[in-house]
């Protein structure tokens, strides 16, 4: 097993968020805000949804040498399970479903002429014989298979869980929690994704669903990669940033004086520089300093992740300032109250105040600027890489994607599913984020809960 830079950080914060879990377990001021999350449909839907790209990622995070592979080569448990996808390409474009490359081709015939016409693909429906005939009731055939099969897959996690919550004696206790109207919705989520993904991924073994890029690669495979970049940088950037905002943004609020104004400079001077010239030229000192130990990054996968891991480093150093500034203000308001003024009266050290008054009371701040600030830094990815200062260029990502297909669109006749399929792809992930976001500040927000 090989753990990326990336790998260990992911692990780090999955174990954080258990351990967070556990640790709010049971408290009511936590349990409220649930269990209205849990009451809302379109909240459980998201969240099925974002749990469904996660599932990917974690899959995409847990890499390895094969035992038999000559090349050294580095890849993933998505990377073993999609061999197919990875290692059939192509020659060139090809559209999705094709069976034929996009563009037209001196060939070869069995009498030794040449015609001009649409080459075969290697791969993409090499198992038709006339593909004029065969092609549609063959991807019918496959989806009707695909689809029955999602739909037994489903039925079948549906008896387990039901199973389990019998056996736990919980049955009675979830429409308390919540269930009733968004449990169905949950159902029939899944009912949906689940399916959709047997039937993609039993189509894609014969097919090129969403077709192949310059270079043959199926943009499937791409897209599906691309995932776990996406969820990188939502993540990981936000574990960079949390302690730096929530440290200085409680000090400075609660403090005052000397300790107020030097975190106001920092974070004032640091607003001052134009983000994207200090990521461009934090990337390029990473370029630098890779080219001088080019002996620590012999392959290309430990290259783009330090690359990435340095991206998240960058942003999560940019991006604190803005939370930073609402738990100042916040903490200002909370060092007024009467509890705290107690407290310091009392004689209470100052960081068991910080601790056990200031700290829990902004929590709901810091949950909802989390959820809201994931959509926005994955969009940033795009846009960085799409003017080559985001990720590696050998790296899977929306953005290179993106930043490929522009040349594409130009062409004639025109190349659209790379752009199509990076845009399906992200445009799930960052609305299942905005709409998952928009019910955790509505559950957490005490202004709004209070005049429930």
């Amino acid at each position: 097993m090989v753990v990326l830079w990336t790998d260990a950080l992911i692990y780090l914060l999955l174990v954080v968020m258990l351990g967070l879990g556990l640790y709010l377990r049971g408290k009511e001021h936590i349990k409220r805000p649930l269990q209205k999350i849990c009451r809302s449909k379109i909240g459980m839907v998201s969240l099925v949804v974002l749990l469904f790209f996660v599932l990917i990622g974690l899959l995409d995070s847990i890499h390895f040498k094969p035992a038999d592979d000559k090349k050294n080569e580095i890849i993933s448990v998505l990377d073993d399970w999609a061999t197919p996808l990875r290692e059939h390409g192509e020659k060139t474009y090809s559209s999705p479903f094709a069976t034929t490359l996009y563009s037209k081709e001196m060939m070869l015939q069995a009498d030794g002429s040449m015609q001009w016409g649409y080459p075969r693909l290697e791969f993409g429906g090499k198992h038709l014989e006339d593909t004029e005939t065969q092609k549609i009731p063959d991807i019918l055939q496959k989806t009707a298979y695909g689809f029955f099969q999602g739909i037994a897959l489903t039925s079948l996690l549906m008896l387990i869980i039901v199973s389990m919550l019998r056996r736990g004696n919980v049955v009675q206790v979830a429409p308390a929690a919540g269930e009733g109207s968004s449990t169905k919705a949950v159902w029939l989520t899944l009912f949906i994704i689940i399916p959709v993904a047997t039937i993609l991924i039993h189509l894609s073994t014969h097919y090129h669903v969403f077709g192949t890029d310059k270079v043959g690669e199926d943009v499937f495979y791409q897209a599906v990669k691309s995932i776990r970049t996406g969820l990188v940088i939502g993540t990981l950037t936000t574990l960079i940033m949390l302690p730096m905002a929530i440290i200085f943004g409680i000090l400075a609020g609660f403090f005052q004086g000397w300790v107020d104004d030097i975190i106001q400079y920092v974070y004032t001077t640091l607003n001052s520089i134009p983000g994207v010239l200090l990521i461009a030229a934090s990337i390029l000192m990473v370029q630098v300093y890779m080219a001088n130990h080019e002996a620590a990054f012999t392959s290309v996968i430990v290259r783009s992740d330090m690359r990435l891991l340095f991206l998240c480093m960058i942003l999560g150093v940019t991006s604190w300032t803005g939370l930073c500034r609402l738990l100042r203000a916040e903490t200002l308001k909370l060092r007024e109250m009467e509890y705290v003024q107690a407290a310091t009266a009392l004689g209470v050290k100052k960081t068991t105040i910080l601790m056990r008054h200031i700290l829990p009371n902004v929590m709901h701040i810091v949950l909802i600027s989390v959820v809201l600030d994931f959509s926005s830094l994955v969009l940033a990815e795009a846009v960085l890489s799409y003017i080559n200062i985001g990720v590696d260029p050998t790296s899977y990502s929306w953005g290179n994607m993106i930043n490929g297909a522009r040349l594409e669109m130009a062409r004639e006749p025109v190349v659209w599913w790379s752009l199509s399929a990076s845009f399906v792809f992200m445009f799930a992930l960052v609305l299942a984020a905005n709409l998952f976001a928009d019910v955790v500040q509505d559950a957490f927000d005490p202004r709004r809960s209070g005049n429930e």
